[in-house]
C-alpha cells in the first residue's frame, strides 16, 4: 500500500497543472482517490430480511473495515449529457467481519484475520448536475459490475449506488460514494463499499469556465457560447459582442445587432428619426411630401414645396399668376410679362396729370418742397409702387431768368427733393432715378411770362420716356 499512495502522488503531480473546472464534454477525464471502507454486515442477516440486512449501515466504528491510507483510485471518463463511465480499483484490510447466531437471533463481529481485499469495478454513472443548473453540487447515481479477491477467493457481482461530488475550487470536489456490491460467484460475501475522497476533473485549461477550452476560445477571460468559439452575445440577439455595435441592445443581424425601431432599414443609433420610418438620404428621416426636404425641417411637410422656401410652395396673393417671389408687385395683379406688376396705361398718365395740377410744389427760387405738396406726392408714390415693375425719371427744369450755372443747380434741385420723398414713402430706389437739364430744354419762349411758366417745371418720365406729367 505504500506503493500505491507513492503512484498517486505522482499521478496527482503530472495532472495538476491542467486541472478543468468539471467534468464535461470539453473536460472528459477525472481522476479521484482517497478511503474506502467495507462493511459485511448486510450480509450476515436472515435471508431475505431487508431492514435488517442495512439496520447498521453507518456504523463506522462497528462495522467498517477502514485502512488508514490511500485506498481507491477511480478514473472517469464522460460520455454525453449527463453520462460517464468510471474505473474502480481499491483496496483494504478485513478485520471486521459480521456474523448471525440464529438461535439467539443475533449479531456479532469478529476478526477473520486481516484479510487482503481487492476490488476493481467498472461503472456507469448518470449525473444530475446540469438538471440542478449547479456549478458546486453534482449528485448522482451509479451501477455496473466488477470483481472482488478476498484472500484467496473471488467473485464477480454488480453494483449499484449513489454518491455525489462537491466542486469546491476550480477542477477540484470532495467526493462520497456509498453502493451495495452484490457477489454472484464464488465465497465472497456482499457487502457495501463507501468511498471518501477528492476528485481532479482533468482536460482542457478554460479560465472564464464557459465550457470551452482556452485554446478553442476566441474570448478565453470572458464567459461565452460555443455557438461563437466562447465569445458571448449579451443580448441574445445573435451577433456575438465583439461584432455587435449595440451590445446591450438586442437587434437585428443585418444591422450589425442594433434596433430598428421604425423598420427603416437604418439603426437607431444611426436614425436622427428614430420613430419614425425614412430614407438613408436624410439619416433616417421622413420626407412625406417627396420635395427633397425631409419633413423636420419642412414648413410645409405634406405639400411639395422648393427647398429655398423651406419647402412650402411658392404664394401667389393676387392670383395674377406670377408667384410672389417673381412678383414685383405681389399685392397687385399684373401680366406675367411685366413681372406681375400691372402696365402704366393713358388713364394711369391722365390720373398723374391731375395730381400734380392740383398744386404749386415748390416755391419760387427754392428746392425746398411747399407745405401742399406732400399730399400730391403721397398720391404719385402710391401709384409708383403700384406699377412696381416701371422705372420712373425724374426731370427738372427752369427759365432763362437768371445765370445758367444758378439754374442748373435749382433744375437738380428741385428733381432730388422730389425722388427723396418718394423713396421716403416706399417707392423702390431701382425704380426712381432723378436729372436736372436746367434752362437747356424749354417748351415755350423766354420772352412771355406765359411761356416762362411753363418752363418752370417738374416732369415725370416713364420707362418708355412718355413724359407722365409736369409740374412748376
Amino acid at each position: 500500500m505504500k506503493h500505491l499512495n507513492k503512484i498517486i502522488v505522482l499521478v496527482i503531480a503530472l495532472v495538476g497543472f491542467n486541472v478543468a473546472q468539471a467534468q464535461n464534454e470539453e473536460n472528459p477525464w477525472t481522476l479521484g482517490f482517497g478511503l474506502n471502507g467495507v462493511n459485511m454486515r448486510p450480509s450476515a442477516g436472515p435471508s431475505g430480511d431487508f431492514a435488517d440486512s442495512f439496520s447498521n449501515y453507518f456504523d463506522v466504528t462497528g462495522h467498517w473495515n477502514i485502512f488508514p491510507s490511500v485506498t481507491y483510485v477511480q478514473v472517469g471518463r464522460h460520455i454525453s449529457g449527463g453520462f460517464s463511465a468510471a474505473l474502480t480499483g481499491s483496496v483494504n484490510r478485513i478485520n471486521k467481519m459480521s456474523g448471525y447466531n440464529s438461535a439467539t437471533g443475533k449479531h456479532f463481529t469478529y476478526n477473520p484475520g486481516n484479510l487482503s481485499f481487492y476490488a476493481v469495478d467498472l461503472n456507469a454513472k448518470y449525473s444530475f448536475q446540469e438538471l440542478l443548473d449547479s456549478k458546486i453540487l453534482d449528485p448522482y447515481l451509479y451501477a455496473g459490475a466488477g470483481g472482488t479477491y478476498l484472500s484467496g477467493s473471488g467473485s464477480v457481482g454488480a453494483n449499484y449506488g449513489l454518491g455525489f461530488n462537491v466542486w469546491f475550487v476550480e477542477g477540484a470536489a470532495f467526493t462520497y460514494q456509498t453502493g451495495f456490491r452484490q457477489q454472484f460467484t464464488g465465497s465472497v460475501r456482499s457487502h457495501t463499499q463507501h468511498l471518501i475522497g477528492l476528485t481532479f476533473a482533468i482536460g482542457k485549461k478554460d479560465e472564464d469556465k464557459d465550457g470551452i477550452a482556452d485554446k478553442d476560445d476566441e474570448c478565453p477571460t470572458v464567459p461565452g457560447l460555443k455557438q461563437f468559439n466562447g465569445c458571448p452575445d449579451t443580448d441574445g440577439d445573435g451577433v456575438q459582442d465583439k461584432e455587435d455595435e449595440c451590445p446591450e441592445l438586442a437587434g437585428l443581424v443585418e444591422l450589425k445587432g442594433c434596433p430598428d425601431a421604425d423598420g427603416d432599414g437604418i439603426a437607431d443609433k444611426d436614425d436622427e428619426c428614430p420613430k419614425a420610418a425614412g430614407t438613408a438620404e436624410f439619416k433616417g428621416c421622413p420626407d412625406t411630401d417627396g420635395d427633397g426636404l425631409r419633413d423636420l425641417d419642412d414648413k410645409c411637410a405634406d405639400v411639395a414645396g422648393p427647398i429655398e422656401n423651406k419647402g412650402c410652395p411658392w404664394p401667389d396673393t393676387d392670383g395674377d399668376g406670377t408667384l410672389d417671389k417673381d412678383d414685383k408687385c405681389p399685392k397687385v395683379k399684373g401680366p406675367i410679362e411685366n413681372k406681375g406688376c400691372p402696365i402704366v396705361t393713358k388713364e394711369v398718365i391722365q390720373k398723374l396729370n391731375t395730381f400734380l395740377s392740383q398744386a404749386v410744389l415748390f416755391e419760387t427760387g427754392k428746392t425746398t418742397l411747399s407745405a401742399e405738396a406732400s399730399g400730391i406726392l403721397d398720391n404719385i408714390a402710391a401709384m409708383m409702387i403700384e406699377y412696381g415693375n416701371d422705372k420712373f425719371r425724374i426731370e427738372g427744369h427752369t427759365d432763362s431768368v437768371g445765370r445758367n450755372d444758378t439754374n442748373q443747380k435749382l433744375s437738380e434741385g428741385r428733381a432730388a427733393s422730389i425722388k427723396q420723398y418718394l423713396l421716403e414713402h416706399g417707392v423702390n430706389p431701382d425704380n426712381l432715378s432723378s436729372i436736372g437739364y436746367g434752362e437747356d430744354k424749354p417748351i415755350a419762349s423766354n420772352k412771355t411770362k406765359e411761356g416762362r411758366a411753363k418752363n418752370r417745371r417738374v416732369e415725370i418720365i416713364n420707362n418708355t420716356g412718355e413724359n407722365i406729367n409736369k409740374a412748376e
